[in-house]
C-alpha cells in the first residue's frame, strides 16, 4: 500500500515544534508483470499513475519516553490509468488516507531518528470487478523507524524502514503477506544548500498471501530501486527533494521507474 521510494532526504529528522506542509508529487510508469522467476509475463501490460500527496505534520512540545511527540496525515490525489490485454480503465481522486504519530530524537548533531506507527485507511474507491482502483479496499499497519544522518559539509543518509501488516479484503476474501521495505538515500553536500546523491527503495515480501484463507506458494514480491537523488535546501527554511527511481529484480509485480519531488514548507 505504501508507494515505495517516497521519501527522500532527512526522513528521520523531526523539526522543532510547529506546523509543517508537505507536498509530494509523482509519476510512476509500469510496461510488464514480472512473474515469480523474475521473467516477463506473456501479458499486455501498461499502468499509470500521477499523484499529488498532501502531508500535514505536527511537532507537539509534548516529549514521551525522551522523544517530541509528533502526528501526521496524508491523503493521496491520485490519476491511475491501467491496460490489461486491450482493456483500459481510467480512475481519478482520493486514495487511501494515511495517519499515524511518532517519537522524534536527536541522538546527536548528526544523527536523528524518529520510531512511529503508521495506518493506511481504506478510503479510495474500490470495485473487485475493475483493473484500475484508487484505493486497496483493506486496512494496513505499520511500524516505522526513520534514520537520518547529517554532515553540512559531507555525508548525508536516510534509511525509512517500514513494515507492514495488511488486512484482509472483505471484497475478495485476500489477504496479502506481511511486507518489508525501506526507503534509502545516500548523498553528499556539495555545498550549504545541496546535495547529491542516489536514492531508492528495497522491498521483500516475507510471507505468503492468502485466499479464502489459503496460503497461495510463490507469489510473494520482491523489487530493488536506485537512481539519482538531489536535495536543495533554502535559506527561508523550506527545501525541495527530487529523485528518479529505475525498478530491477522484480518478483511477482509490475516493473517501471518513477519521478518523485517533495517540498517541505514551515506553516
Amino acid at each position: 500500500m505504501y508507494p515505495m521510494g517516497a521519501d527522500n532526504y532527512l526522513t528521520g529528522f523531526l523539526a522543532p515544534p510547529g506546523l509543517y506542509g508537505l507536498v509530494y508529487g509523482e509519476h510512476y510508469e509500469a510496461d510488464n508483470m514480472r512473474g515469480n522467476d523474475g521473467e516477463k509475463l506473456p501479458i499486455n501490460f501498461h499502468a499509470k499513475v500521477d499523484a499529488v500527496v498532501p502531508r500535514l505534520i505536527w511537532v507537539t512540545d509534548t516529549t514521551v519516553l525522551g522523544g517530541s511527540l509528533a502526528g501526521h496525515v496524508m491523503a493521496p490525489l491520485a490519476d491511475v490509468k491501467v491496460r490489461v490485454n486491450g482493456v483500459s480503465q481510467h480512475r481519478q481522486g482520493l486514495g487511501d488516507i494515511t495517519f499515524g504519530a511518532g517519537l522524534g530524537y536527536h541522538y546527536s548533531q548528526n544523527l536523528h531518528v524518529i520510531y512511529g506507527m503508521d495506518i493506511s485507511a481504506p478510503t479510495g474507491s474500490y470495485d473487485r470487478d475493475d483493473i484500475a482502483n484508487l484505493g486497496r479496499n483493506y486496512w494496513m499497519f505499520e511500524p516505522v523507524a526513520a534514520i537520518t544522518y547529517i554532515d553540512p559539509q559531507g555525508l548525508n543518509a536516510d534509511l525509512k524502514v517500514m513494515y507492514d501488516f495488511n488486512s484482509k479484503n472483505p471484497d475478495t476474501h485476500y489477504k496479502s503477506g506481511q511486507e518489508f521495505h525501506v526507503d534509502y538515500t545516500v548523498g553528499w553536500a556539495v555545498s550549504e544548500s545541496l546535495v547529491l546523491g542516489i536514492g531508492g527503495y528495497a522491498y521483500h515480501q516475507t510471507t505468503d498471501d492468502k485466499q479464502n484463507g489459503d496460503r497461495i506458494e510463490d507469489n510473494k514480491g520482491r523489487a530493488f530501486a536506485i537512481g539519482p537523488s538531489i536535495k536543495y535546501s533554502s535559506p527561508n527554511k523550506w527545501f525541495v527533494t527530487a529523485k528518479w527511481q529505475q525498478e530491477t529484480e522484480v518478483r511477482n509485480r509490475a516493473q517501471g521507474n518513477a519521478y518523485w519531488l517533495r517540498l517541505v514548507i514551515p506553516l
